[in-house]
């Protein structure tokens, strides 16, 4: 479910030798499978586990991850990397935001999920998103940009280049094509 590195496992050891004997580590996720989720990890004393937890040992200790976060930390990694601007600890949980689905899930729960789980987080940086609106008959996703996105000066480089590519990839014998439907409005709410 979750993968520790052994540099991020060293860093809890380290400090968890600070807490009373019997702490742990918390992995969860506040408001799982919405655009608002957002990743954690605390301490976890004794007497905050609950009897659902599921316990996950690693070296020296265990990450507890409760029964509501676990579906949603599949595929999850914890590390703790040094460089010159010092020692950072990095949660990355592609499933938080939405549920892993199957291979063999309708194409379009499958584009959804690549879309929250990949392509959204990226336009996130230019405060932007797309929504999937349709996928037609003869296998164009049918894409709708919004927040920075809407009247970028770029948003058909980012769709042809970045997003279709992509998808194509993926999908290459379920999609021929992606296609934009938004009405762009250039503002100043559009990344420039």
């Amino acid at each position: 479910m979750i993968t520790i590195s052994d540099t991020a496992q060293a860093h809890f050891v380290k400090l968890l030798a600070d807490q009373p004997e019997g702490t742990h580590i918390r992995v969860f996720v506040i408001s799982p499978g919405t655009a608002q989720a957002e990743c954690g990890v605390s301490y976890c004393p004794p007497d905050a586990a609950e009897a659902d937890d599921v316990e996950l040992p690693f070296n020296g200790f265990s990450a507890m991850v409760d029964e509501k976060s676990a579906p949603f930390l599949d595929d999850a990694s914890i590390d703790f990397v040094t460089d010159q601007l010092g020692s950072q600890l990095t949660l990355k949980a592609p499933n938080a935001k939405m549920r892993k689905v199957s291979g063999d899930a309708p194409l379009v729960e499958r584009i959804e999920y690549v879309i929250q789980s990949e392509i959204n987080p990226q336009l996130a940086s230019h405060g932007g998103n797309i929504t999937l609106i349709e996928i037609t008959d003869n296998g164009v996703a049918v894409l709708q940009f919004g927040g920075g996105c809407n009247g970028c000066s770029q948003v058909d480089i980012t769709l042809k280049n970045g997003i279709e590519k992509q998808l194509l990839d993926m999908f290459p014998t379920e999609l021929t094509g992606v296609r934009d439907m938004t009405e762009h409005q250039h503002g100043d709410h559009s990344y420039a």
